[in-house]
């Protein structure tokens, strides 16, 4: 796969606030729903809804899961993401192939741990001579550019 082209850190970090938007939409729908349920269906006063330790501790399970369920699927069934695809970045195996959930899972986490230490596992692609990220090294993985045909 000589003529692959890993992604630069640019393309990643375009892609990233892309999906980050995406992301966030997300993540407003989920809350809206918990408080919904919360309020409406748990029949908690106003002022009790998301005070307590199960409200705090469900919504940020509930925010995790689908994060990981959003990059999961869309690594798995397309190998990219929107904001991928909007800037031609694809994730792929080392011999170019469709990555699996093991791959997807150990990304995801890789990728909460290098975003924790302000984003160093992605600037890493920098200072790696394949320009990979840590999500990257971790999985077994690779993200490359993908031109147009």
């Amino acid at each position: 796969m000589a003529n692959v082209v890993s992604a630069g850190v640019g393309r990643r970090l375009g892609a990233m606030a892309y999906d980050g938007v995406i992301v966030l939409a997300l993540w407003l729908l989920i809350t809206i729903i918990h408080l919904a349920f919360f309020r409406l269906i748990l029949s908690q006063p106003v002022e009790a809804v998301g005070a307590s330790a199960l409200a705090v501790w469900s919504l940020r399970g509930l925010l995790l899961l689908s994060t990981t369920g959003f990059f999961c699927f869309f690594w798995q069934c397309a190998g990219m993401t929107l904001g991928m695809q909007a800037w031609r970045l694809r994730v792929q195996t080392i011999d170019g192939q469709t990555i699996t959930l093991r791959q997807s899972l150990i990304r995801c986490g890789i990728a909460w741990l290098s975003l924790a230490l302000f984003g160093l596992g992605y600037w890493w692609v920098l200072l790696d001579s394949r320009q990979r990220s840590w999500p990257d090294i971790a999985s077994q993985t690779r993200t490359v550019f993908v031109p147009d045909h």
